[in-house]
């Protein structure tokens, strides 16, 4: 009877523990990233926009975190989005690192390692790029649709989703904006723009494609609702960078390099909570494997936000994040006597915004002649608000704006965001920023040095050769 009792104790035991571990390894959370194309900080309602309305972003936040200081790698889409799929600085990623490139060899992405791993995984419209990835699928399979995607997925299987479109990237349907109810009184026009009726039609344009964006991923979470997925879905809602327009994407301004974020997760992250912890979209690769009980990617350089997710506490969460490195290669190939790019980097703090180029010869937003690839200033997306401050940059009271946004920019940048939260007056020059300069530009090159930046550490004419795709598609 004793070794009955045993051989049964056994095997319930073994039983039970292969249960328990089918059991877990069924509630492994699923994954659903949505991504904007070019939808910067601050063009969200939960961040105190009154004109644009984003309920299903501010429905993530108030069931989830908020961050308030979200950052991307580098403010170029390829480059941004690589840094996410590898969980790594972009200056790393070799090829990656540059718009319409090759996705570099030897970087896996979190999503094949979410699929080697018996996860279900795919992506809708803009995943990976633009480039190419060399067949890969570094973002999964696409598919027509979320609808799609559940259909095809094996029952139980856990998932994840990158659901991205291009909104809202240029162009715009003209007027849209106000054919949509939104006025161009009600816009706070940022100080680097003139405040005029134009400029305030183009940024209601971009508000109406980031709430389309907005509408599209409240109609995915209401599928995976009423399909019995939220509860154990963690929910991501960013930008790639910031929006296209002169100043913003593709420049490591706070318009061009900061994201709106917000992530939750019913079934382990506290709800309506502002974190003020500087993160990184590098910092969701390792997030999501941690969170599905896999090692992070080799080389990995973000970190997870899991601790931040489930702690109960607002603002700064974490003694370590109070700064974030950004940066850039090529975006277009802008120059007109070269294929490479404007090489900066930054270190942005509570209080300062410091930024190195390395190069301060080239025009940031592109050479006023043109360039090998045919058009001037071709960093910045054509539109109404960059065609007037072209058009009247010899207006004495307008060229400041050109400027701003067009002109060159010498080697050390530094903004007192206590005072400029804009980023309009460099103050590196004055002898009471000396010392700030000094300790923030040696810490920026250290962590450069730290992370193998080939800028710093030597090898970074290489950035100048990459291969630009973009000549045989459509203009980015």
């Amino acid at each position: 009877m004793k070794r009955i009792r045993l051989i049964f104790l056994f095997l319930a035991v073994n039983v039970g523990g292969v249960l328990f571990a089918d059991h877990h390894k069924s509630k492994r959370p699923n994954i659903f990233f949505a991504i904007a194309d070019d939808w910067g900080w601050p063009h969200a309602s939960s961040y105190g926009d009154t004109v644009i309305k984003t309920p299903t972003f501010d429905s993530i936040a108030a069931n989830g975190v908020l961050f308030t200081n979200a950052y991307v790698s580098a403010p170029t889409c390829t480059a941004s989005r690589n840094a996410i799929l590898t969980g790594q600085h972009f200056w790393r990623l070799k090829s990656g690192s540059a718009l319409f490139g090759h996705y570099p060899e030897g970087f896996p992405s979190y999503v094949q390692a979410l699929k080697d791993a018996g996860y279900f995984v795919g992506y809708y419209r803009k995943g990976f790029g633009p480039g190419s990835d060399g067949g890969k699928e570094v973002a999964g399979k696409k598919f027509g649709s979320l609808e799609e995607f559940l259909k095809e997925r094996p029952k139980d299987q856990p998932f994840c989703f990158w659901f991205g479109t291009s909104d809202p990237h240029r162009p715009y349907i003209l007027d849209s904006g106000i054919r949509a109810g939104m006025k161009p009184e009600d816009v706070e026009v940022p100080p680097f723009f003139p405040d005029l009726d134009i400029i305030r039609r183009d940024i209601l344009d971009y508000y109406w494609e980031v709430e389309r964006f907005d509408r599209q991923v409240g109609e995915a979470l209401a599928l995976l609702e009423t399909q019995g997925l939220s509860d154990n879905t963690i929910v991501v809602m960013a930008g790639d960078h910031g929006f296209p327009f002169p100043r913003g994407k593709a420049n490591l301004y706070d318009h061009g390099a900061r994201v709106p974020l917000a992530i939750k997760w019913h079934a382990q992250v506290p709800k309506n909570r502002v974190v003020t912890d500087f993160v990184s979209t590098t910092d969701l690769a390792p997030t999501f494997l941690e969170a599905t009980g896999l090692d992070i990617l080799p080389g990995t350089t973000g970190r997870s936000l899991l601790p931040i997710l489930r702690s109960e506490m607002q603002g700064r969460v974490s003694s370590d994040r109070e700064f974030v490195l950004t940066g850039k290669e090529r975006h277009t190939v802008a120059q007109i006597d070269h294929a490479g790019g404007t090489p900066m980097r930054a270190i942005r703090t509570d209080h300062f915004l410091y930024i190195h180029n390395f190069k301060p010869e080239r025009w940031p937003a592109g050479h006023p002649d043109g360039s090998i690839y045919g058009p001037t200033y071709s960093e910045v997306n054509e539109g109404p608000t960059k065609s007037y401050i072209i058009e009247h940059k010899d207006d004495p009271d307008l060229q400041i704006y050109w400027q701003l946004s067009f002109g060159l920019r010498p080697a050390d940048e530094l903004y007192d965001l206590r005072l400029d939260p804009y980023q309009l007056y460099n103050v590196a020059d004055r002898t009471e920023y000396t010392d700030t300069l000094k300790r923030l530009k040696e810490k920026l090159f250290a962590e450069l040095q730290k992370y193998g930046d080939p800028r710093v550490i030597g090898g970074g004419e290489a950035f100048d050769q990459y291969e630009y795709l973009g000549r045989l598609q459509r203009k980015p």
